[in-house]
């Protein structure tokens, strides 16, 4: 029988904080297919360039009243006016253009829900709608990007959005569930895996998915 501690050992960068581990505990690696949470996880990932997940976390909720709850089509129609209160905001991250960004890319995010029926349906078509369950044993094993990430940085911009490197990518794939970057001996591993939300879950070694790459 395993202790409790066996039962719920996490990923080591969950560890930082309680913020953290909470987040670890309960989003990060599950598939999200809501299109409101996708946009939310692609401003905060964009937003994230340069700075640790953890200060982003502690501004999430700043974000949300900031950013109208992250509803693109409001985003999309702010102008000098909303930038101007959104520059000296304390409570999220003041970088010009990473709000300029949430902008645009608001826009663009509107544009392929039109022509795909929803994001969710574009931006899960990269991994072929399948999560991809990695099986990492610890921390050096993590990768930072991938030849889905690489890809999907080129077709977003093409499209128009911005802040969207291979890396931000790849976060994003990981936050939304797109991969399963839990270590194999993490507790979350195997819940995420085996989520009915996951079904169409794709499993590869860690050699596996390097001969994929």
């Amino acid at each position: 029988m395993k202790t409790n501690s066996q039962q719920h050992h996490r990923c080591a960068w969950s560890l930082k904080s309680p913020l953290m581990m909470e987040y670890h505990d309960h989003e990060w690696g599950v598939p999200v297919r809501d299109d409101k949470i996708l946009f939310e996880f692609l401003v905060l990932e964009s937003a994230q360039a340069g700075l640790s997940w953890q200060t982003v976390l502690q501004k999430r909720d700043a974000y949300r009243k900031a950013f109208d709850q992250f509803n693109p089509k409001k985003i999309a129609c702010y102008g000098k006016k909303e930038v101007s209160l959104l520059v000296v905001n304390p409570g999220i991250i003041r970088n010009r253009l990473k709000i300029l960004a949430a902008i645009t890319n608001a826009k663009v995010f509107l544009e392929v829900q039109r022509e795909h029926g929803s994001f969710s349906n574009y931006i899960w078509d990269f991994v072929n709608g399948q999560t991809i369950n990695h099986k990492i044993k610890n921390a050096k094993m993590f990768f930072c990007t991938s030849k889905e990430s690489e890809l999907m940085s080129s077709e977003l911009r093409k499209r128009g959005f911005t802040f969207v490197g291979s890396k931000i990518c790849y976060s994003f794939m990981q936050a939304v569930g797109m991969v399963n970057d839990h270590e194999i001996g993490c507790f979350r591993h195997h819940e995420v895996m085996d989520s009915p939300k996951n079904s169409y879950a794709k499993n590869l070694t860690i050699d596996e998915r390097k001969a994929e790459a």
